[in-house]
């Protein structure tokens, strides 16, 4: 059965009693940071020396040290860096410092799943997840609302990294909206499947064939671009609001019966069928060792397949439409890898 927790069963003031070292002041490590700190937790940030980011984090009023001193000096480690750099940052910086009693933490799970990292015995080894991008996090958390968290312990060491989980998760705002028991496994598997089926990999891939199969039919890119991209959000808003069901009771009936009788053709049973293998190459491990030899090497392979992304016709003409209306976002707010990431 699900296990969900809430506010009252969180106290606020384990975390509160902790040192924190957030690792990375990107998109997550703001969030965590500041929603901590206005928690009453004590927060520095810990970057490499150079990084762009320090300056960023001294403006709103942070301490930094490098990610060693930090390390040294806290009870309770974030590492919120992407992926493919936690592992050179742990071993240069964080694992000499990690005493038995201090806490190792993770919004992902995927190094710690993978092998990539392995802390030491008496350490205790925890998740906590925020399932929305960082600035949403710190937007609803101001408001006075929070963002749905999972969290998860790979290593109880002290015994109580459940109850430090959940406290941490009650300073960022998880436990106002309500958060839910997982494993690193769990989470860091699903996590890179709905990545790769659905959210991205699946809906980008949907997209782009939409647009084309109208533009070589001899349809206006514009018109394509409208009905397979920018209609997009609305379908998906609808969904997050009240599930498949609010969106097709919200939709014209031509459009609910035309989701019945051709969304089965177009995502036929041998869809489901490579998704299965997708979810068997992040099981066995296939996929984090494509990625992380790739980013090793230099990411030769991410760079093509990103710039080769980036040339599709799609994108063209919707820098072109985006700037004609009022309504747009600057491009430069979301496509910046800076701001992202």
């Amino acid at each position: 059965m699900t296990e969900i927790y809430y506010d009252k069963d969180a106290d606020l003031a384990l975390i509160q009693s902790k040192k924190v070292a957030i690792v990375g002041y990107g998109s997550q490590g703001h969030a965590h940071a500041q929603n901590l700190r206005d928690s009453g937790v004590e927060v520095v940030i810990a970057l490499k020396e150079g990084s762009k980011s320090v300056a960023k984090a001294h403006e709103e009023g942070f301490t930094v040290k490098t990610v060693a001193d930090a390390a040294e000096w806290a009870d309770v480690i974030m590492i919120l860096a992407p992926d493919q750099h936690q592992r050179s940052i742990y071993t240069e910086s964080i694992q000499g410092a990690l005493k038995p009693g201090k806490t190792l933490a993770f919004a992902h799970g995927f190094n710690i799943r993978f092998g990539y990292i392995d802390a030491p015995e008496g350490v205790d080894v925890i998740l906590v997840a925020p399932k929305a991008p960082g600035h949403t996090v710190r937007r609803e958390f101001v408001a006075g609302r929070g963002i749905p968290d999972i969290v998860a312990v790979e290593n109880d060491a002290t015994g109580h990294a459940w109850d430090l989980a959940l406290s941490y998760a009650k300073a960022i705002g998880g436990t106002r909206a309500g958060v839910i028991k997982t494993t690193f496994t769990e989470e860091t598997e699903t996590d890179l499947f709905g990545e790769q089926a659905v959210l991205c990999g699946g809906t980008s891939q949907l997209v782009q064939y939409g647009f084309e199969v109208l533009t070589e039919a001899g349809y206006q890119p514009e018109i394509a671009y409208f009905e397979v991209l920018h209609e997009l959000k609305l379908i998906v808003d609808l969904m997050w609001e009240g599930g498949i069901a609010k969106q097709r009771w919200s939709v014209s009936d031509t459009a609910e019966y035309g989701d019945y009788v051709s969304g089965p053709r177009v995502i036929d049973p041998s869809v489901k069928e490579n998704m299965k293998a997708v979810l068997a190459d992040i099981q066995s491990g296939a996929f984090a060792t494509r990625f992380i030899a790739d980013q090793d090497a230099g990411a030769p392979e991410f760079k093509e397949l990103r710039a080769k992304g980036e040339q599709h016709p799609i994108e063209e003409t919707g820098r072109k439409l985006r700037a004609l209306f009022a309504w747009k976002q600057q491009d430069a707010d979301y496509v910046d890898g800076s701001a992202a990431r």
